[in-house]
């Protein structure tokens, strides 16, 4: 297993130096191929031996160049020299659908943050077939993750559209030159409940020298309801489903949040993001998804910017200690109107091996199968996690990710209008619930003229 390891390690280190003078989007070159083979289906083909291009597109989730060339780009090029994986990148502002309606990238990357609205473009192929076909052993597959895939279209021809990639659980992390600066004590490597959070987050709250910090981000409505596996839009009546004792406990908690003396700026600013925390450094906590740091915080590393940082357990209610937030699938699929679908399939069976989720593991991301000992080897191999207390990220367990109905991308901005309400619009829970709710409903009857009845 260590030879194995070492010779992932230089297919991985020769891809991102090969990697470094190419422009952002372009595969990475790796100059050694790994020992062994995936023993994790059968008939595959060797992918031929003329050179093969295939082309790979990211329509949701955090996935940096660096990631892509770590984690698919340099393992596949190791494992089958004549076959290369070339990132589309598109002009800012470019939609999804706009990229779909001029390219055919062969690989599809996605998450929850874009899913149903790929389902509407036609562009997911049916994988069943080809499950069958290369003998892919789906029973690999973390439930949580693969039930949330199966969900996307039950009752309508139940295809599967995607294979798990990794799962994107979430986290806390803290600013630890922020916590001694104001001699506050780190947050523990047990799970801890969100009133202790709140109360650090007050003690790290202040201005000092004329900068104001802020002792916690969590992504406000949209995330806090994740550790309560909270839906949008009810799946039965189409209706609204904020008008509930578990959301109102999340408007609550925003709403205290948002109350915390100076956390509302002068400038009216109440929402803090991964850069107020990452780059500009002001932010003392921050709950959020894994793989919304670890790849960012590895580039920025690499351009010199570096603190003082580590990881714990996400916190939840008191009567919610051991469960975290819903873990967000990111998957891979295979165009439908590709050239090449056998081929993309089997990259991604590939990726699904256990050589190819242990280099997933080793540089920070969570694997999508079930396979215990990647677990003690997460983060080993990302300079970024050196020496940070990477075991905090499997404290608790996670919940599968809630049903996205068709319309909850096109009305989720109602959770950050309502957001605003409690922090700087003067509205009380039970006002911004009201009105929130009135929204969401009147968006969810446009949708259905617009779009169709989901």
């Amino acid at each position: 297993m260590k030879r194995a390891t070492q010779a992932w390690s230089l297919v991985l280190l020769a891809g991102l130096l090969a990697s470094c003078g190419k422009e952002a989007g372009t595969a990475a070159v790796a100059e050694e191929s790994p020992a062994g083979t995936s023993g994790d289906a059968k008939s595959f083909k060797k992918l031929g031996d003329e050179p093969l291009k295939l082309t790979f597109y990211s329509t949701s989730g955090t996935f940096p160049d660096v990631e892509f060339n770590t984690l698919i780009a340099a393992p596949i090029r190791g494992k089958y020299p004549n076959v290369t994986i070339e990132r589309i990148t598109p002009a800012a502002q470019t939609t999804n659908e706009e990229v779909l309606s001029t390219y055919t990238p062969d690989i599809i990357y996605s998450s929850s943050s874009s899913h149903q609205r790929i389902v509407r473009t036609g562009a997911y192929e049916d994988l069943r077939p080809y499950i069958k076909r290369f003998g892919f052993d789906e029973s690999r597959l973390k439930p949580i993750l693969y039930d949330y895939i199966k969900e996307m279209t039950k009752g309508k021809g139940d295809a599967i559209l995607a294979i798990p990639f990794n799962a994107n659980q979430h986290v806390l992390y803290y600013n630890k030159d922020i916590f001694d600066k104001f001699g506050v004590a780190y947050p523990t490597d047990k799970q801890q409940t969100w009133d202790e959070v709140l109360d650090m987050a007050r003690k790290l709250t202040r201005t000092e020298g004329g900068k104001r910090y802020v002792g916690l981000s969590v992504d406000n409505l949209t995330g806090l309801a994740k550790g309560l596996g909270l839906t949008y839009v009810d799946r039965t009546t189409g209706k609204a489903a904020l008008d509930t004792p578990e959301w109102r406990r999340i408007f609550d908690l925003n709403k205290n949040i948002f109350e915390i003396p100076g956390y509302i700026g002068p400038d009216k600013k109440w929402n803090y993001t991964r850069e107020d925390f990452y780059k500009e450094q002001t932010v003392g906590i921050r709950v959020t998804w894994l793989a919304n740091h670890i790849g960012p915080m590895e580039e920025l590393r690499r351009q010199g910017v570096e603190f003082n940082w580590d990881i714990a357990p996400a916190p939840n209610f008191a009567d919610r200690l051991g469960q975290t937030r819903e873990a967000q699938i990111h998957s891979l699929s295979v165009n439908s109107k590709s050239k090449h679908k056998e081929e993309a399939f089997q990259v991604i069976a590939e990726i699904l091996s256990d050589d190819g989720q242990r280099i997933l593991a080793r540089n920070g991301r969570v694997p999508a199968i079930i396979n215990p000992e990647l677990r003690q080897q997460f983060g080993l191999d990302i300079p970024v996690l050196k020496g940070k207390k990477v075991q905090n990220v499997f404290v608790g367990e996670p919940l599968q990710e809630h049903f996205v109905h068709p319309f909850e991308l096109e009305i989720a901005a109602r959770l950050t209008d309502a957001a605003a309400d409690l922090a700087v619009g003067g509205l009380d829970v039970n006002s911004a619930i009201r009105k929130a709710t009135e929204a969401i409903n009147k968006d969810v009857e446009t949708l259905k003229t617009t779009i169709g009845n989901p």
